[in-house]
């Protein structure tokens, strides 16, 4: 089968067409025949080496991507809940045995498969799982009741875009930041107030709720630059692992997506959010899958609105 790998980690042209044996489903697996993934800033991370010390033990080559959209063509022993061509959105983990999402064909525990949007294409259905996944891990880890407020930072990114839109499903009183180009893209996510990005977010906040919010998630990755914004024994969620220190009682809570890829009912509830139109699925352009290092140098080179797919149909 064809797949994108790298055998060396490097920029984005060690990516290279492969042709792999195709991978049979075991006990609690289904296979996909993949048409469309999803190219995430953590592949990039991936594909530099920066997961390396997770792939110890296990031999190159190693296939990136962690979202997928397609069908499922093999079902293994245990497995009732899928289906022999259902279509479907999965969460793969390209360090596990059968590597990422960038193949024809690539197997993943069948807790990590949930049933495609309707309605919605391969391309905009790949996008999905993980970044709304983990904006949904963001908005647990603060715990906010109804009516609190809360602040996300990169809101015109793919995760900020997601915690604006369940925040305000959580009925949840929003502030996000974001370019003067981006602001009209975020106000449409639902924001109630939407402030200019960059280092004086926190003081624009504290403009608006003069005791600071109890929770902000941090998209834009700015750590110590938002915590001004944060009131006394509130809450920073970081997506990048950041473990602080914080001050003034400010509890930091890292999050790693990988904590919640079996969690099928938080998956399915977020691809039924996706159907309903609560979840806005943004693709910035599909490309065949053999220019998936022009996909990568472009997401390194920033500026993208929604995410860039690779097609293997």
């Amino acid at each position: 089968m064809r797949a994108i790998g790298l055998t060396t980690f490097g920029g984005p042209d060690v990516l290279e067409v492969l042709d792999l044996p195709e991978p049979q489903a075991g006990p609690g697996e289904v296979r996909l025949r993949v048409h469309a993934a999803a190219v995430n800033p953590t592949d990039v991370m991936f594909r530099t080496g920066g997961h390396a010390a997770r792939l110890e033990g296990t031999a190159p080559p190693f296939v990136p991507g962690m979202d997928a959209a397609g069908v499922v063509d093999q079902v293994g022993p245990g497995v009732e809940r899928l289906a022999v061509g259902q279509r479907v959105v999965a969460m793969t983990l390209f360090t596990g045995a059968h590597g990422g999402a960038y193949a024809e064909r690539v197997v993943v525990p069948a807790a990590s498969v949930v049933a495609a949007p309707e309605g919605v294409g391969f391309p905009e259905a790949s996008t999905l799982l993980m970044n709304a996944a983990t904006a949904r891990m963001a908005l647990d880890a603060l715990g906010l009741p109804r009516g609190a407020s809360v602040v996300v930072t990169g809101a015109a990114g793919a995760v900020g875009g997601y915690a604006v839109e369940l925040a305000k499903a959580d009925g949840l009183h929003v502030i996000a930041d974001a370019s003067p180009d981006d602001a009209d893209l975020v106000r449409g996510f639902g924001a109630d107030h939407v402030v200019e990005r960059g280092a004086e977010v926190a003081s624009a906040v504290r403009a608006l709720v003069p005791d600071g919010v109890p929770g902000l998630v941090d998209g834009s990755l700015q750590t110590t630059e938002v915590l001004p914004a944060i009131a006394d024994g509130g809450t920073l969620v970081e997506l990048r692992g950041w473990p602080g220190p914080a001050e003034r009682g400010i509890r930091v809570v890292p999050i790693i997506v990988a904590g919640v890829m079996g969690d099928t009912a938080m998956l399915d509830t977020l691809s039924r959010q996706a159907e309903q139109g609560v979840l806005s699925l943004r693709v910035a352009e599909v490309m065949p899958a053999g220019e998936a290092a022009q996909a990568h140098r472009r997401l390194e080179a920033g500026g993208l609105r929604g995410r860039l797919v690779l097609d293997f149909s």
